[in-house]
């Protein structure tokens, strides 16, 4: 079992300033998942527990002279503490610009390499694996390690691949919310309100999110949204009636969606925007299962998806205000 790439100037870029911040907001542990195509950032598709997250990427966008094998069809995954790779990607940075170097800036002498390798730590006769960075220069060496837990088996990288299988099925309609520091706006001020979010989603193109106590009601309503997949045009007369009704109607017709969520789950989710997508869109899963949440990035200077990287995250539904 073997892995050992490059990571480039863009791929240190997105991993440390980007992806890093914004997964360890979703939690500290996940599951990084390597084939020879993709790395793979996945929290809680086997325990089901909580929100869910992936963060794909292609290798070219992280990774140069990517070299993976394994027995099981090189793939290769294990448990990872994000703060940890975080803290270790940002050290060897530092370390090694205050030595002089400095990363991509000579295509031979300062690349960092990322590994898999076994140590044997200090007071320790057991070797234990590790995730290294190592970077060398002129006149100076880096190396950073990040112990990992031992690679998942057979049996589980079927598993989880499994479960990436089924969490990549989209709804049948998602509504897209340009402005993501509109919606953080209000999920900072509901966030003390209650426990306890409901999510609706019409095929017309609204949003509606709404809290309630027995002492306040907090609702915020976006209208008009652009719709992908399944749609259909606002009924005559609909338009002047309250939100509630109008999404009431819409349920009725069969042209909305309702959930219930964790508003917990939805704060978190919305700490994506530290990866600066450009846009995300919400959608409900068929018979309500989850909310899903996806994240979309453009190309720099273009309007074009960049197809490289991807990120979303389902969100459980409550089954009733008293369930987590």
């Amino acid at each position: 079992m073997k892995f050992k790439a490059f990571l480039t100037d863009h791929g240190v870029n997105l991993l440390e300033k980007r992806f890093l911040p914004a997964l360890d907001k979703m939690g500290k542990t996940c599951h990084l998942y390597l084939t020879r195509d993709h790395a793979i950032f996945l929290h809680n598709l086997l325990n089901g527990d909580g929100i869910q997250s992936i963060a794909q990427f292609q290798k070219e966008a992280l990774f140069e002279d990517y070299r993976i094998s394994s027995q099981n069809d090189d793939r290769i995954a294990f448990t990872i503490d994000l703060s940890l790779l975080q803290r270790a990607l940002h050290s060897v940075l530092t370390i090694y610009t205050e030595f002089g170097g400095s990363i991509g800036g000579d295509a031979t002498a300062n690349r960092l390499q990322i590994k898999l390798v076994k140590k044997t730590p200090p007071h320790s006769n057991q070797p234990m694996p590790f995730l290294t960075f190592e970077t060398k220069g002129y006149k100076s060496a880096v190396i950073q390690d990040v112990p990992i837990s031992k690679p998942l088996s057979r049996t589980d990288v079927l598993e989880l691949q499994s479960a990436l299988d089924m969490a990549q099925d989209l709804p049948q309609t998602l509504v897209q919310v340009p402005d993501m520091n509109q919606l953080q706006s209000f999920v900072d001020r509901m966030k003390h309100v209650g426990d306890v979010l409901n999510v609706s989603i019409t095929k017309y193109g609204d949003l509606h999110l709404q809290i309630s106590t027995s002492l306040i009601t907090l609702g915020a309503e976006f209208r008009k949204l652009k719709v992908i997949g399944e749609q259909a045009r606002v009924p005559p007369g609909d338009e002047n009636l309250t939100a509630q009704t109008r999404t009431r109607r819409a349920i009725d017709k069969g042209d909305a969606m309702s959930v219930q969520v964790s508003v917990k789950h939805f704060f978190k989710s919305i700490q994506c925007h530290l990866a600066k997508p450009d846009c995300a869109f919400y959608g409900i899963a068929q018979q309500g299962s989850c909310l899903t949440v996806v994240f979309q990035f453009f190309i720099p200077g273009t309007r074009q998806t960049d197809k490289s990287i991807s990120l979303h995250c389902r969100l459980p539904v409550l089954v009733d205000s008293g369930t987590n």
